[in-house]
């Protein structure tokens, strides 16, 4: 197949492409940088330079790969999270999400690409209990930052399915290029355990994305699908573990009070709430088989 990877110099992207070209695939990859054309050339793919909020460089793009399946792995995440104000953090990559998304899709329909793969999220705050599955809507709930930095994801949701198109709602990333600045956090002592740490988080090592990821180009799946390992864990028993692999000391514990007086409203319900997501229809429907089940053994592997 001739598969158009937008995003293909981001962390996800770098472990993406190499699967695709492994397995037989002609592979256009794009970045913003001309100074990173030579790194999709030595991952196997035709480098290309796009500006993914550009309408005309998105759909000139497209046209001249003339693609069976475009992935949308394109983010705009650099430099340090601002965990007061996490949605400037996010700005850029909700505008990807967005602005980005539409272009892609405008270009497939205008070009005739059947499929449109798009990266997304796991992560919900909506109300009950349990593992969310596909039939569940990403809910970031009622505060308003956490609605803000979750407007790409709820866009992707609305105009993905509609048009034919596949969400893949990606666990949290780690591995190589994906978690540094969190472990650099919790070496110094900067990430802290807030309140009793029951908010649940589901993980995905980087390798095990990408290779769901060729699941679903190859078998033209469609829908949505949570890509996330077999284990949903709540931040007080992969933080600290984190840590331990890291070889860092035990982190700190904040009571949730002081945490949203010094760091804001996010990062408490980040530590406090949330869902974990199952990965049973991407199992079952794909074939996937995870080389990391758990983060636990993705982690020690990883720091260890």
């Amino acid at each position: 197949m001739r598969v158009f990877v937008a995003g293909g110099s981001g962390a996800l992207g770098r472990r993406l492409v190499p699967q695709l070209v492994a397995r037989g695939h002609q592979v256009t990859a794009t970045t913003t940088s001309a100074a990173k054309l030579r790194l999709l050339e030595e991952l196997g793919a035709q480098g290309v330079v796009m500006d993914g909020l550009d309408a005309v460089s998105v759909g000139e793009a497209v046209a001249q790969a003339r693609p069976d399946a475009i992935v949308h792995q394109m983010t705009g995440l650099s430099g340090k999270l601002d965990m007061r104000h996490p949605d400037r953090s996010f700005a850029p990559t909700n505008r990807l999400r967005i602005e980005g998304t539409d272009h892609l899709l405008a270009a497939a329909e205008a070009t005739g690409v059947p499929h449109v793969v798009v990266q997304s999220f796991a992560q919900s705050y909506g109300p009950g209990a349990g593992l969310l599955t596909e039939e569940d809507p990403i809910d970031p709930g009622t505060a308003p930052v956490a609605r803000r930095l979750s407007a790409g994801v709820l866009h992707i949701q609305d105009v993905v399915p509609k048009a034919g198109g596949t969400v893949l709602r990606y666990g949290g990333f780690y591995g190589p290029g994906a978690s540094d600045d969190v472990v650099n956090m919790v070496r110094k002592r900067m990430f802290p355990l807030i309140g009793e740490g029951t908010g649940w988080a589901s993980w995905v090592h980087l390798d095990d994305a990408a290779s769901a990821t060729v699941l679903v180009v190859e078998q033209q799946a469609r829908g949505v699908f949570n890509i996330v390992d077999d284990e949903p864990a709540q931040v007080r028993d992969w933080l600290p573990y984190l840590a331990e692999c890291a070889g860092a000391k035990r982190p700190l514990r904040v009571p949730k009070w002081l945490a949203k007086l010094l760091a804001g409203e996010f990062p408490v319900t980040m530590m406090t709430e949330g869902h974990g997501f199952s990965n049973v229809r991407a199992k079952r429907e794909l074939g996937w088989q995870l080389r990391y089940p758990s983060w636990r053994e993705g982690f020690k592997e990883e720091l260890g």
